[in-house]
């Protein structure tokens, strides 16, 4: 299950993921995200289980310049690992 909660400083919005984030969710969150314009932070420091639809989801994300706040460094492997094989396979970003 993932629960997403939406908080706003006046200029950035934060969008905390908490739980297990699957690619199930990734339409609800690309809706979240839709909805806050180009200033969003993606806080995942209580996310617990991710799956690798996410992990290329948050790399195209941050590549386009969404900040991963409270990135858990096992994310941040992979995240670099999916993006090194894709790179070497030729395929490119979503």
């Amino acid at each position: 299950m993932l629960k997403l909660e939406r908080n706003s400083d006046g200029e950035r919005i934060t969008i905390r993921l908490i739980g297990r984030a699957r690619s199930e969710h990734l339409g609800e969150l690309r809706t979240q995200m839709g909805s806050c314009g180009s200033k969003v932070i993606l806080d995942l420091e209580e996310v617990t289980v991710v799956d690798v639809d996410v992990v290329r989801f948050l790399g195209t994300r941050e590549k386009e310049g969404t900040e991963l706040l409270h990135c858990p460094p096992y994310i941040r492997e992979w995240i670099s690992r999916e993006q090194r094989q894709r790179r070497t396979n030729g395929i490119k970003e979503d």
